[in-house]
Protein backbone atom coordinates (compact mmCIF):
# COMPACT_ATOMS: atom_id res chain seq x y z
CA UNK A 1 0.00 0.00 0.00
CA UNK A 2 1.52 3.29 -1.28
CA UNK A 3 2.57 5.76 2.10
CA UNK A 4 0.48 8.55 2.19
CA UNK A 5 1.70 12.02 2.19
CA UNK A 6 2.68 14.09 4.74
CA UNK A 7 2.22 17.64 5.76
CA UNK A 8 5.30 18.94 4.14
CA UNK A 9 4.64 16.40 1.03
CA UNK A 10 1.32 18.83 1.08
CA UNK A 11 2.85 21.82 1.39
CA UNK A 12 5.48 21.17 -1.43
CA UNK A 13 3.16 19.86 -3.49
CA UNK A 14 0.44 22.72 -3.45
CA UNK A 15 3.18 25.03 -3.82
CA UNK A 16 5.50 23.31 -6.88
CA UNK A 17 2.25 22.53 -8.68
CA UNK A 18 0.82 25.97 -9.51
CA UNK A 19 4.19 27.77 -9.57
CA UNK A 20 4.79 26.39 -12.83
CA UNK A 21 7.53 26.99 -15.10
CA UNK A 22 6.85 30.50 -16.73
CA UNK A 23 5.31 30.17 -20.34
CA UNK A 24 3.45 32.26 -22.60
CA UNK A 25 -0.16 34.28 -21.46
CA UNK A 26 -2.78 32.27 -22.80
CA UNK A 27 -0.68 29.08 -21.68
CA UNK A 28 -0.59 30.03 -18.05
CA UNK A 29 -4.42 30.92 -18.24
CA UNK A 30 -5.21 27.83 -19.92
CA UNK A 31 -3.23 25.88 -17.02
CA UNK A 32 -4.30 28.36 -13.78
CA UNK A 33 -8.17 27.13 -15.30
CA UNK A 34 -9.10 30.98 -13.93
CA UNK A 35 -7.50 33.88 -12.61
CA UNK A 36 -9.42 36.15 -9.86
CA UNK A 37 -9.54 40.02 -10.66
CA UNK A 38 -9.46 42.54 -7.86
CA UNK A 39 -9.36 46.34 -8.41
CA UNK A 40 -6.98 47.51 -5.78
CA UNK A 41 -3.63 48.09 -7.48
CA UNK A 42 -1.13 48.42 -5.39
CA UNK A 43 1.20 48.17 -6.61
CA UNK A 44 -0.36 46.60 -9.03
CA UNK A 45 -3.77 44.37 -9.80
CA UNK A 46 -4.06 41.17 -7.91
CA UNK A 47 -4.37 39.45 -11.91
CA UNK A 48 -1.45 40.83 -12.57
CA UNK A 49 0.77 39.93 -9.54
CA UNK A 50 -0.59 36.81 -10.02
CA UNK A 51 0.41 36.46 -13.70
CA UNK A 52 3.89 38.18 -13.30
CA UNK A 53 4.76 34.53 -11.37
CA UNK A 54 3.94 32.01 -14.29
CA UNK A 55 4.13 34.25 -18.07
CA UNK A 56 7.51 34.82 -18.76
CA UNK A 57 8.63 38.55 -19.33
CA UNK A 58 5.10 39.74 -17.87
CA UNK A 59 4.39 43.32 -17.21
CA UNK A 60 1.85 45.01 -15.04
CA UNK A 61 -1.23 45.27 -17.47
CA UNK A 62 -0.34 43.04 -19.95
CA UNK A 63 -3.73 40.91 -19.79
CA UNK A 64 -5.33 44.31 -19.86
CA UNK A 65 -3.91 45.16 -23.38
CA UNK A 66 -3.46 41.68 -24.68
CA UNK A 67 -7.33 40.82 -23.73
CA UNK A 68 -9.12 41.35 -27.20
CA UNK A 69 -6.29 39.46 -28.83
CA UNK A 70 -6.96 36.32 -26.65
CA UNK A 71 -9.45 33.93 -26.66
CA UNK A 72 -10.59 34.24 -22.97
CA UNK A 73 -13.01 36.44 -21.14
CA UNK A 74 -13.95 38.54 -17.97
CA UNK A 75 -16.58 36.14 -16.10
CA UNK A 76 -17.84 34.90 -12.89
CA UNK A 77 -16.88 31.33 -11.72
CA UNK A 78 -16.37 31.14 -7.35
CA UNK A 79 -15.63 34.58 -7.93
CA UNK A 80 -15.00 37.13 -10.82
CA UNK A 81 -11.98 37.53 -13.05
CA UNK A 82 -10.79 35.57 -16.28
CA UNK A 83 -10.86 32.48 -17.67
CA UNK A 84 -10.11 30.40 -20.83
CA UNK A 85 -13.68 31.38 -23.50
CA UNK A 86 -13.74 27.73 -23.57
CA UNK A 87 -15.12 27.64 -19.76
CA UNK A 88 -18.09 29.63 -20.48
CA UNK A 89 -20.15 26.78 -22.12
CA UNK A 90 -20.23 25.00 -18.41
CA UNK A 91 -21.73 27.82 -17.23
CA UNK A 92 -24.22 29.31 -19.62
CA UNK A 93 -26.86 29.93 -20.28
CA UNK A 94 -26.86 31.29 -16.69
CA UNK A 95 -29.61 30.96 -14.90
CA UNK A 96 -29.86 33.30 -11.82
CA UNK A 97 -31.04 33.14 -8.94
CA UNK A 98 -33.05 36.45 -9.18
CA UNK A 99 -35.09 37.00 -11.89
CA UNK A 100 -35.89 40.19 -13.27
CA UNK A 101 -39.32 41.70 -13.82
CA UNK A 102 -40.98 43.05 -16.81
CA UNK A 103 -39.48 46.25 -16.58
CA UNK A 104 -36.29 45.44 -16.32
CA UNK A 105 -36.39 42.44 -19.17
CA UNK A 106 -38.03 45.60 -21.35
CA UNK A 107 -34.66 47.89 -20.52
CA UNK A 108 -32.81 44.93 -21.28
CA UNK A 109 -33.96 44.24 -24.48
CA UNK A 110 -34.02 47.63 -25.75
CA UNK A 111 -30.21 48.11 -24.49
CA UNK A 112 -29.15 44.95 -26.24
CA UNK A 113 -30.87 46.05 -29.41
CA UNK A 114 -28.66 49.08 -28.90
CA UNK A 115 -25.36 47.12 -28.60
CA UNK A 116 -26.23 45.15 -31.16
CA UNK A 117 -26.29 47.96 -33.37
CA UNK A 118 -23.98 49.51 -32.49
CA UNK A 119 -21.17 46.38 -32.29
CA UNK A 120 -18.78 47.64 -29.32
CA UNK A 121 -20.34 49.92 -27.01
CA UNK A 122 -19.17 52.28 -23.33
CA UNK A 123 -21.32 52.26 -20.56
CA UNK A 124 -21.30 56.14 -21.11
CA UNK A 125 -23.07 55.22 -24.89
CA UNK A 126 -26.14 53.73 -23.07
CA UNK A 127 -26.59 56.00 -20.33
CA UNK A 128 -26.56 58.57 -22.63
CA UNK A 129 -29.13 57.19 -24.78
CA UNK A 130 -31.22 55.73 -22.37
CA UNK A 131 -31.08 57.96 -19.36
CA UNK A 132 -31.76 55.38 -16.60
CA UNK A 133 -31.03 56.96 -13.64
CA UNK A 134 -29.25 56.24 -10.50
CA UNK A 135 -30.28 53.37 -8.08
CA UNK A 136 -29.16 51.77 -5.11
CA UNK A 137 -26.29 49.33 -5.21
CA UNK A 138 -25.66 46.47 -3.37
CA UNK A 139 -23.52 48.67 -0.44
CA UNK A 140 -26.22 50.83 0.11
CA UNK A 141 -24.93 53.95 -1.95
CA UNK A 142 -26.01 55.39 -5.47
CA UNK A 143 -25.11 53.51 -9.05
CA UNK A 144 -25.46 54.67 -12.49
CA UNK A 145 -28.83 52.43 -13.45
CA UNK A 146 -27.04 52.18 -16.60
CA UNK A 147 -23.97 50.26 -15.34
CA UNK A 148 -26.15 47.92 -13.24
CA UNK A 149 -28.46 46.69 -15.89
CA UNK A 150 -25.01 45.91 -17.85
CA UNK A 151 -23.26 43.94 -15.29
CA UNK A 152 -26.81 42.14 -14.85
CA UNK A 153 -26.94 41.25 -18.80
CA UNK A 154 -22.83 40.56 -17.96
CA UNK A 155 -23.83 38.21 -15.84
CA UNK A 156 -26.71 36.13 -17.67
CA UNK A 157 -24.76 35.72 -20.91
CA UNK A 158 -26.65 38.40 -22.97
CA UNK A 159 -23.01 40.67 -23.13
CA UNK A 160 -19.75 39.98 -23.13
CA UNK A 161 -16.55 42.12 -22.28
CA UNK A 162 -15.36 43.28 -25.21
CA UNK A 163 -11.93 45.22 -23.46
CA UNK A 164 -11.50 47.95 -21.18
CA UNK A 165 -11.02 51.54 -21.72
CA UNK A 166 -8.91 53.24 -18.74
CA UNK A 167 -10.50 50.29 -16.32
CA UNK A 168 -13.99 50.79 -17.30
CA UNK A 169 -15.71 47.51 -19.26
CA UNK A 170 -16.89 47.97 -22.77
CA UNK A 171 -19.38 45.39 -24.06
CA UNK A 172 -20.91 43.74 -27.53
CA UNK A 173 -23.24 41.04 -27.56
CA UNK A 174 -22.25 37.81 -26.32
CA UNK A 175 -23.04 34.53 -28.63
CA UNK A 176 -23.09 30.85 -27.01
CA UNK A 177 -23.58 27.81 -28.69
CA UNK A 178 -26.75 25.59 -28.12
CA UNK A 179 -26.90 24.34 -24.62
CA UNK A 180 -27.69 20.35 -23.79
CA UNK A 181 -30.35 20.99 -20.98
CA UNK A 182 -30.54 17.15 -20.35
CA UNK A 183 -29.84 16.00 -16.82
CA UNK A 184 -26.99 14.46 -18.25
CA UNK A 185 -25.43 17.47 -19.44
CA UNK A 186 -26.09 19.01 -16.55
CA UNK A 187 -24.18 16.40 -14.61
CA UNK A 188 -21.28 16.66 -17.03
CA UNK A 189 -20.99 20.58 -16.48
CA UNK A 190 -20.83 20.22 -12.96
CA UNK A 191 -18.33 18.17 -12.78
CA UNK A 192 -15.79 19.53 -14.74
CA UNK A 193 -16.51 22.66 -13.33
CA UNK A 194 -15.65 21.35 -9.65
CA UNK A 195 -12.58 19.77 -11.78
CA UNK A 196 -11.58 23.03 -12.47
CA UNK A 197 -11.98 24.25 -9.13
CA UNK A 198 -9.59 20.82 -7.84
CA UNK A 199 -6.89 21.32 -10.31
CA UNK A 200 -6.29 25.11 -9.55
CA UNK A 201 -6.74 25.14 -5.89
CA UNK A 202 -5.39 21.35 -4.79
CA UNK A 203 -4.38 20.23 -2.15
CA UNK A 204 -7.64 21.15 -0.51
CA UNK A 205 -8.83 20.17 3.38
CA UNK A 206 -12.59 18.86 3.00
CA UNK A 207 -14.35 21.65 4.53
CA UNK A 208 -12.41 24.20 1.60
CA UNK A 209 -13.47 21.96 -1.03
CA UNK A 210 -17.37 21.89 -0.24
CA UNK A 211 -16.71 25.49 0.55
CA UNK A 212 -15.89 25.91 -3.41
CA UNK A 213 -18.91 23.75 -4.19
CA UNK A 214 -20.80 26.44 -2.51
CA UNK A 215 -18.91 29.36 -4.42
CA UNK A 216 -20.22 27.85 -7.42
CA UNK A 217 -23.57 28.88 -6.79
CA UNK A 218 -22.44 32.59 -8.17
CA UNK A 219 -20.80 31.13 -11.55
CA UNK A 220 -23.54 28.58 -12.34
CA UNK A 221 -26.44 28.84 -9.81
CA UNK A 222 -28.36 26.83 -12.18
CA UNK A 223 -26.60 23.60 -11.18
CA UNK A 224 -26.82 23.36 -7.60
CA UNK A 225 -28.12 20.32 -7.10
CA UNK A 226 -25.96 18.93 -10.00
CA UNK A 227 -22.72 20.47 -8.11
CA UNK A 228 -23.63 19.11 -4.77
CA UNK A 229 -24.14 15.23 -6.48
CA UNK A 230 -20.38 15.91 -8.58
CA UNK A 231 -19.18 16.77 -4.88
CA UNK A 232 -20.46 13.78 -2.99
CA UNK A 233 -19.08 11.80 -5.90
CA UNK A 234 -15.38 13.68 -5.92
CA UNK A 235 -15.65 12.93 -2.56
CA UNK A 236 -15.43 9.26 -2.99
CA UNK A 237 -13.61 8.96 -5.82
CA UNK A 238 -10.79 11.68 -5.35
CA UNK A 239 -7.40 10.90 -4.02
CA UNK A 240 -7.28 11.40 -0.24
CA UNK A 241 -5.30 11.10 2.79
CA UNK A 242 -6.16 12.02 6.64
CA UNK A 243 -3.35 13.92 8.30
CA UNK A 244 -4.11 15.39 11.89
CA UNK A 245 -7.81 15.06 11.53
CA UNK A 246 -8.47 16.84 8.51
CA UNK A 247 -9.22 15.01 5.15
CA UNK A 248 -7.64 16.45 2.32
CA UNK A 249 -7.92 15.61 -1.36
CA UNK A 250 -5.86 16.17 -4.79
CA UNK A 251 -6.47 14.89 -8.61
CA UNK A 252 -5.99 11.51 -8.64
CA UNK A 253 -3.52 11.70 -11.57
CA UNK A 254 -1.15 13.57 -9.39
CA UNK A 255 1.12 12.62 -6.27
CA UNK A 256 2.00 14.80 -4.05
CA UNK A 257 5.12 12.57 -2.80
CA UNK A 258 6.02 12.45 -6.04
CA UNK A 259 10.00 14.32 -6.93
CA UNK A 260 8.69 16.51 -9.64
CA UNK A 261 7.14 19.14 -6.46
CA UNK A 262 10.05 20.47 -5.75
CA UNK A 263 10.29 23.67 -4.78
CA UNK A 264 13.47 26.36 -5.71
CA UNK A 265 15.24 28.92 -3.39
CA UNK A 266 13.33 31.69 -4.61
CA UNK A 267 11.51 34.33 -2.55
CA UNK A 268 8.02 35.62 -4.33
CA UNK A 269 5.43 38.23 -3.25
CA UNK A 270 2.44 36.92 -3.66
CA UNK A 271 -1.29 38.20 -4.49
CA UNK A 272 -3.44 37.68 -1.79
CA UNK A 273 -5.48 36.12 -4.42
CA UNK A 274 -2.71 33.60 -5.43
CA UNK A 275 -3.85 30.19 -5.72
CA UNK A 276 -0.75 29.09 -2.91
CA UNK A 277 -2.75 31.65 -0.24
CA UNK A 278 -6.27 32.13 -1.54
CA UNK A 279 -7.52 29.30 0.94
CA UNK A 280 -7.27 30.91 4.44
CA UNK A 281 -8.29 27.68 6.17
CA UNK A 282 -5.59 25.52 4.02
CA UNK A 283 -2.92 28.58 4.46
CA UNK A 284 -3.63 27.75 8.25
CA UNK A 285 -2.97 24.71 8.42
CA UNK A 286 0.57 24.45 5.90
CA UNK A 287 1.82 27.36 7.20
CA UNK A 288 0.54 27.27 10.81
CA UNK A 289 -0.02 31.33 10.94
CA UNK A 290 -3.21 33.23 10.00
CA UNK A 291 -3.22 35.23 7.07
CA UNK A 292 -5.87 38.32 6.77
CA UNK A 293 -6.66 40.01 3.37
CA UNK A 294 -6.93 44.03 5.17
CA UNK A 295 -7.86 46.61 1.97
CA UNK A 296 -11.38 46.83 3.80
CA UNK A 297 -10.22 46.69 7.47
CA UNK A 298 -9.96 50.13 9.36
CA UNK A 299 -6.64 51.13 9.64
CA UNK A 300 -6.23 51.77 12.93
CA UNK A 301 -7.17 47.46 13.21
CA UNK A 302 -4.82 46.34 10.63
CA UNK A 303 -1.97 44.00 11.44
CA UNK A 304 -0.13 43.65 8.46
CA UNK A 305 -0.97 46.08 6.46
CA UNK A 306 -3.65 47.77 3.56
CA UNK A 307 -2.35 44.92 0.64
CA UNK A 308 0.22 42.32 2.60
CA UNK A 309 1.74 40.73 -0.18
CA UNK A 310 2.78 36.87 1.39
CA UNK A 311 6.12 36.39 1.02
CA UNK A 312 6.70 32.81 -0.07
CA UNK A 313 10.20 31.79 0.24
CA UNK A 314 11.05 28.14 -1.42
CA UNK A 315 8.19 26.05 0.36
CA UNK A 316 7.40 28.57 3.60
CA UNK A 317 5.02 31.33 3.34
CA UNK A 318 7.01 33.41 6.17
CA UNK A 319 6.19 36.72 6.46
CA UNK A 320 4.14 39.77 4.02
CA UNK A 321 5.40 42.74 1.94
CA UNK A 322 3.19 46.01 1.56
CA UNK A 323 5.14 47.31 -1.64
CA UNK A 324 4.74 51.14 -3.37
CA UNK A 325 6.06 52.15 -6.49
CA UNK A 326 7.75 55.32 -6.37
CA UNK A 327 9.31 56.79 -10.15
CA UNK A 328 8.65 52.62 -11.24
CA UNK A 329 10.94 51.56 -8.33
CA UNK A 330 9.50 49.51 -5.92
CA UNK A 331 9.76 50.04 -2.28
CA UNK A 332 8.57 47.61 0.39
CA UNK A 333 8.55 47.28 3.86
CA UNK A 334 8.52 43.63 5.56
CA UNK A 335 6.35 41.39 8.27
CA UNK A 336 7.81 38.13 9.63
CA UNK A 337 4.89 35.88 11.05
CA UNK A 338 7.48 33.84 13.28
CA UNK A 339 10.18 36.82 14.80
CA UNK A 340 12.68 38.84 12.46
CA UNK A 341 13.88 37.86 9.21
CA UNK A 342 16.02 34.75 8.04
CA UNK A 343 19.40 35.72 9.06
CA UNK A 344 20.51 33.47 5.93
CA UNK A 345 22.43 34.77 2.80
CA UNK A 346 20.77 32.87 0.61
CA UNK A 347 17.05 34.44 1.96
CA UNK A 348 18.67 38.27 1.09
CA UNK A 349 20.10 37.63 -2.21
CA UNK A 350 16.73 36.00 -3.15
CA UNK A 351 14.40 38.77 -1.65
CA UNK A 352 17.10 40.92 -3.41
CA UNK A 353 16.34 39.37 -6.71
CA UNK A 354 12.50 39.27 -6.46
CA UNK A 355 12.13 43.23 -5.84
CA UNK A 356 14.34 43.01 -8.98
CA UNK A 357 11.80 41.18 -10.52
CA UNK A 358 9.16 43.35 -9.55
CA UNK A 359 10.46 46.54 -10.49
CA UNK A 360 10.91 45.04 -14.18
CA UNK A 361 7.12 43.78 -13.75
CA UNK A 362 6.21 47.46 -12.82
CA UNK A 363 8.38 49.26 -15.82
CA UNK A 364 6.35 49.97 -19.05
CA UNK A 365 6.57 47.94 -22.15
Amino acid sequence: MPTQPSLEDLRRYAVARTLFRPTTLPAAIQRLGFVQADPIRAPARAQDLTLRHRVKDYRAGDLERRYARLAIDEDCFVNYGFLPSTHLALMHPRQPKKTWNAETQRKAADVLAFVRERGVVHPREVEQHFAHGRVQNYWGGSSNASTQLLDGMHYRGLLRVKRRDSGTRVYEVATHPPADDSPTAGALRAAALLELILRKYAPLPAASLTYLARLLGYGAPHLAAQTQAALRLAREHLASCRIDGTTWYWPVDENPRSRRYAVDDSVRLLAPFDPVVWDRRRFALLWDWTYKFEAYTPPARRQYGYYALPMLWRDQVIGWANVSARDGQPEATFGYAAGPAPKAAAFRNALEEELHRMELFLSPR
